[in-house]
Formats: C-alpha cells, structure tokens, sequence
C-alpha cells in the first residue's frame, strides 16, 4: 500500500476509535465493557499513528499518538501514557517544535511522579535539543549573532531557562561535556547584560565544577579562561572558593578542601546540585569512600 492509502486507512482508523471513545461514554456501556472499548480505542490510535508516519504526516502521527496518550492515562496506565507521548514528541519534532515540547513536557511530569527521575532528565535534554534548533533558527532569520533586544529574543529567555535545567540535569547524569557547554554558553551570554551579569559568575562557576569533576588541569585552565572573559568572575566568592578547592585537591587535603566548602556555606548555602558536584570531587581526593561535605 503506497502513502496515500496508509493516511488513508489511518483516517478511518482515527474516526472509529473516535466512535469506540465515544460509546464507552454511555450509561449501559459504562457498565459493560467501557474500558474494553477505550483499550480498543487506544490500540486504534496507535496503529493509525504509526500508519500515519509511514505516509510522513507528522502532525497527523502526533495527534494520534496524543489521543492515545490521554487514553491510557484514563485507563490509569502511566507508562504507556508517557510512551505514547514521547512518541507524539517525535513526530511532532518533524513538523511543530511547540508541540514537540508541549508532548515531552506531558511526559516528563508522568515519569517524574513516577518517581523514574532518570528518563525525565533525558527528555529534558531533548526538550533543550528542540529549542537549540530553535534559536539557531532564530538567529538566522533575524540575523542575531545572539539573543539580542528583537522581538523575538523572548525566546531566548525560555530557551535559556530550559538548557541551564538541561545543564543540571546532565551534570547529575555525568554527560559534564554537554552541561560545560551550555553553562558557558548561557554565561557568556549573560555576562554583558547589566541586567543579568551577576547571574554570569554562578554559570561560569558550575561549569568549572564540571571541569574539576573530569579533570583538575581542564578545571585550571577554564577558571583562567573565565577570568580573562569576564574580569568581575574574579573578585566573587565562587572563583574564591574554586581556588581553595583545586589548592586543596593538589595537595590532597581533605581536610583544606572541606573547610573551604563549609566557610563558603556558612554565607551561602549550597543547593543539592551543588552539594552532588562538590562531593563528587571531594571523592577523587578520598578515592572511592563515601564522604561528606561536613
């Protein structure tokens, strides 16, 4: 069957489990069979969806596979729920980024009620991808060497709230690369807006904690590099401490190191984020022991 007839049979299929929702609304059927009718409905969605991509008619597929998605979520199937809209995510990739995210989003809040943490986290960074894509495309319309003051540069502000999520997220899921370049870049993008440059050090000062983590002599180098780009870098309390730290860590000072961290908490407490990062280090001085930051 060429493309034409699977989009085809896959309208056909969409309008009968249309049906099947819809008679499973009724009193009698309520009682007998209601939910067979809406598993029914569910695996017609599915089918169509997939028929749906066989025939590149992306936006198609990802109304199908959302259709389902509700469907299962109404059946109090959650994984199936949240698969179904990973797969309405990707198609909608193909042909309405919006809806990309609005699909993923659905499925990032179903598996981080349940409590699957891991698999949200690599959305994110699909959901980060999409807006990436996004942004270059952006630039090239309006031609921006970066955010800048266009009407459009409102979509750098969500942008950049989604990636330093993503950034966190792959930090604790040990992809340092990919959280290093989008603090760097989200830093550097700051660290000339008189509104936003005191936000720059904090960027700066995660990413050279994702440096450290992989290798003292990167993390060396990147502190020296961000003091270079953005002279105020140096005078914050966080390139201080990152000092202390590498001191510590060159020396193998456990002790050193836990002070440094302790006199920086006193004054500003560190989140859980970073209390995972600076604890990942400390381990490198310790070898493989638990430790803690206390």
């Amino acid at each position: 069957m060429d493309s034409t007839g699977k989009e085809r049979e896959a309208v056909q299929l969409m309008a009968e489990a249309e049906k099947r929702v819809k008679g499973s609304h009724s009193f009698l059927r309520g009682l007998f069979g209601g939910n067979t009718r809406v598993e029914e409905a569910c695996e017609m969605y599915t089918r169509a969806a997939n028929m749906f991509k066989i025939a590149k008619n992306w936006s198609a597929a990802g109304n199908a596979f959302c259709q389902a998605a509700k469907l299962h979520m109404q059946l109090q199937s959650k994984h199936d729920s949240a698969t179904s809209f990973v797969d309405a995510g990707n198609a909608y990739k193909k042909a309405d980024p919006q809806e990309a995210i609005n699909c993923l989003n659905a499925a990032i809040d179903i598996y981080t009620d349940m409590g699957r943490f891991t698999i949200a986290a690599k959305h994110h960074i699909t959901i980060a991808e999409i807006y990436e894509a996004e942004l270059v495309d952006i630039e090239k319309r309006v031609g921006l060497p970066g955010c800048g003051s266009s009407p459009e540069a409102v979509d750098c502000s969500s942008a950049n709230k989604c990636l330093l999520k993503v950034a966190a997220y792959a930090a604790q899921l040990e992809q340092y690369q990919k959280a290093i370049e989008i603090y760097e870049q989200v830093g550097t993008n700051t660290m000339d807006n008189p509104l936003l440059k005191y936000s720059a050090k904090e960027y700066f000062f995660k990413a050279a904690l994702c440096h450290f983590i992989v290798d003292e002599l990167n993390a060396k180098l990147a502190l020296e590099k961000y003091e270079e780009m953005f002279p105020a870098f140096t005078d914050s309390r966080e390139c201080k401490l990152l000092k202390k730290l590498l001191e510590a860590h060159e020396e193998q000072n456990c002790e050193a190191y836990t002070e440094a961290v302790k006199e920086f908490d006193s004054i500003s407490r560190l989140d859980q984020w970073l209390t995972t990062m600076l604890l990942r280090i400390k381990k490198s001085i310790q070898g493989e022991g638990d430790g803690d930051l206390k």
